[in-house]
């Protein structure tokens, strides 16, 4: 979703930074040795993190410090980044690359130097990054995950079909041993029954349920801004979003009817994916209750009819057969005046599992 930019302050200051070198066309690493990759004894990621940072760029350029420190505190293994609003590389008319950042004019190459000389510190520095981008600044995902785990294979479309990319860059999916991490940006319902919008959504969760039972073979944790609000509880006025009107358009659909990702018809869908999938809300699995202040991700404009009205759009996901292991999942941001949200108009969303082979390592008890 969407929410109006803070002003950007021009900085002339910086130097321009040496670019990382890109491995291959999927993923750009940022060299470092062993020893500063501050990585815990884990074989596999536990702790992970989700942020629509509603333009990667503006973030860096108002929010790092504050962005910084809160990633250095949480540590996640890995961060999933959606609404990267980065262009990808091509020049006008060719096919674009959208694995690798625009830089074949003046200022796309500012603005990926900014990024990159971003990139190069911490925290950023300990990950290795993947990038999944629209043809322009629009959309886009971004994947990071601590260089001591290496995934087995990264795809960028629900049909895991070698390096292509969902069109505006809306999925990364990472391939782990014992299970399977997935990025996405899902698109926004709309307002009105068009092929960009309604049709578009019906057609994603279409794909997005086959996907899920597909790859039932591995545990998933699928997360990002799904630009869905399961229940009445995921939002802060249930009256005003079911029946929020775009310019006195009242759709055919009676289920069609309201705010975009709190109509009954994507509600529908979303909890048909959940239980045909064996998925846990995980957020929702620890968090029974009505929480005004904490349990939401997204909060509308502070100017207008939508100052206070918020939506619970960002998730973690997960199967069935991880759900005794959630120790905690968390919401990083809090009322109307966006605490913690770090610029964007959705906060944060941490995951953390507990260490199957944990057990392994506790003493032995009982009476010899």
């Amino acid at each position: 979703m969407k929410r109006f930019f803070q002003p950007v302050q021009k900085d002339a200051s910086f130097k321009k930074p040496t670019l990382s070198s890109v491995k291959d066309s999927k993923e750009i690493s940022v060299s470092h040795s062993d020893e500063e990759s501050n990585c815990s004894s884990a074989k596999l990621p536990l702790k992970f993190l989700t942020w629509n940072a509603n333009s990667l760029l503006l973030r860096i350029k108002n929010n790092l410090a504050d962005l910084s420190k809160f990633l250095l505190n949480v540590d996640p293994d890995v961060i999933a980044i959606q609404e990267v609003r980065m262009p990808a590389a091509g020049c006008k008319g060719a096919p674009k690359n959208q694995a690798e950042l625009k830089d074949d004019t003046s200022s796309s190459r500012e603005e990926k130097q900014v990024l990159m000389r971003a990139l190069l510190n911490p925290p950023f520095k300990n990950y290795n990054i993947w990038w999944s981008l629209s043809d322009s600044k629009y959309a886009g995902t971004a994947l990071l995950i601590k260089k001591c785990f290496q995934p087995k294979q990264i795809s960028f479309t629900l049909d895991q079909t070698g390096s292509k990319h969902e069109q505006d860059g809306r999925v990364i999916l990472a391939e782990f041993e014992s299970f399977r991490l997935l990025n996405t940006y899902v698109p926004n319902n709309g307002w009105k029954e068009e092929e960009s919008s309604f049709q578009r959504r019906r057609k994603w969760d279409k794909r997005m349920l086959e996907f899920v039972l597909r790859t039932s073979d591995k545990p998933l944790i699928w997360c990002g801004d799904l630009n869905v609000s399961h229940q009445d509880i995921d939002v802060s006025h249930p009256e005003f979003f079911s029946t929020a009107k775009l310019n006195g358009y009242v759709p055919p659909n009676n289920e069609d009817c309201g705010q975009p990702g709190f109509t009954l018809s994507e509600r529908k869908r979303f909890g048909s994916i959940l239980k045909e999938g064996k998925l846990v809300d995980a957020y929702r699995y620890l968090h029974k209750e009505n929480d005004m202040e904490r349990g939401f991700s997204w909060s509308g404009n502070p100017i207008g009819k939508y100052r206070g009205k918020r939506m619970r759009i960002d998730y973690f996901i997960v199967s069935e057969k991880l759900s005794d292991r959630i120790v905690s999942c968390e919401m990083h941001g809090q009322g109307i005046e966006l605490e913690g949200f770090y610029g964007s108009d959705h906060c944060p969303v941490s995951l953390e599992l507990s260490d199957p082979d944990a057990t392994q390592l506790l003493p032995e008890t009982g009476v010899s």
